[in-house]
């Protein structure tokens, strides 16, 4: 099988392409922004059609942290519906029997009832005011997943993935989301002996984390399986993110003072995912705990993001 993985190269693609690395009869392809701009629609023509994949993995993405997001609505949006549907025909061109876009649970609606469930919660409003654009963009790609089942009978599936983190993360704090942040703020502190450090909110909202490699092998499940309905992969656990917070911190040895600057957003109040289609689908399923998962996470920035 031939596999073409847009983003390939970035947090999720990386951990994505390790797993396949490992498994046989599978050749894949990916590539990076520089050599192709996934804007371009005969560009991207071209390259599908001369590569001929059996199945494209779409995992390319204009987003960052919480401050990015808020401040880059209409860039957000366009970008990743225009890569979207340049990924759709190009791939309809070359006439690829299977593709896998990748969702995001900033899609659901802000005030959509927690746990956020398939059924109703993805178009019960709009999108929570700091990820409009995004969250909008990524709400597309329901519509444009039906849209094309439906004209050209393709076989496209549609994981709706919860924030994601892991080894291999952006820890930028220009641009990372809020656990690598809270791992690079919470080390830095420790080896310059500050005492003291303060987050953005009040500390009573509350998310679900997925691990990356999760993610990666829910999305690589979905190649030779039809599921025509988008479904939620989440990890189970909602944490605050004073919780949150506690639990880096012991992770990285900061016992010092965590404050929080409630002048600053907080984002949604809650993102839960309802599993139970997941569930339905992955009778076997086994992730990883959030205290697993942040270990390893904060090992890998003590041994790759400190030297």
């Amino acid at each position: 099988m031939k596999i073409l993985i847009t983003g390939g190269r970035g947090f999720l693609g990386t951990r994505l392409t390790n797993i396949l690395n490992k498994q046989e009869n599978i050749e894949y392809k990916t590539f990076g922004s520089c050599d192709l701009d996934l804007k371009d629609m005969e560009a991207v023509r071209s390259y599908f059609s001369e590569y001929n994949p059996d199945a494209i993995i779409h995992l390319a993405a204009r987003v960052g942290g919480i401050e990015f997001n808020k401040t880059r609505h209409a860039e957000q949006l366009f970008e990743n519906v225009t890569m979207l549907f340049n990924v759709l025909e190009a791939a309809r061109s070359c006439e690829c029997r299977k593709i896998v876009l990748c969702g995001s649970v900033c899609a659901y609606a802000g005030e959509a009832p927690v746990p956020f469930s398939e059924e109703t919660g993805l178009f019960s409003g709009v999108p929570e005011k700091t990820v409009f654009g995004y969250g909008n963009a990524k709400r597309f790609f329901l519509t444009a997943a039906e849209a094309y089942r439906d004209q050209y009978n393709m076989d496209i599936s549609l994981p709706i993935l919860a924030n994601l983190y892991g080894p291999g993360d952006d820890f930028n704090l220009a641009t990372c989301h809020v656990i690598p942040a809270m791992i690079n703020r919470l080390s830095d502190c420790v080896k310059n002996g500050i005492d003291e450090v303060t987050f953005w909110g009040t500390g009573k909202a509350s998310r679900e984390f997925l691990y990356v490699d999760d993610a990666a092998k829910s999305i690589i499940s979905c190649i030779d399986r039809d599921i025509e309905i988008p479904f939620n992969v989440g990890s189970g656990e909602e944490v605050t993110m004073a919780k949150l917070a506690d639990l880096i911190a012991e992770q990285v040895g900061f016992s010092g003072t965590i404050k929080w600057d409630t002048t600053k957003p907080d984002g949604h109040l809650r993102r839960k995912l309802d599993l139970t289609r997941f569930d339905q689908l992955f009778l076997d399923w086994k992730g990883t705990k959030l205290r697993d998962g942040l270990q390893k996470s904060v090992e890998y920035f003590m041994h790759k993001c400190t030297k």
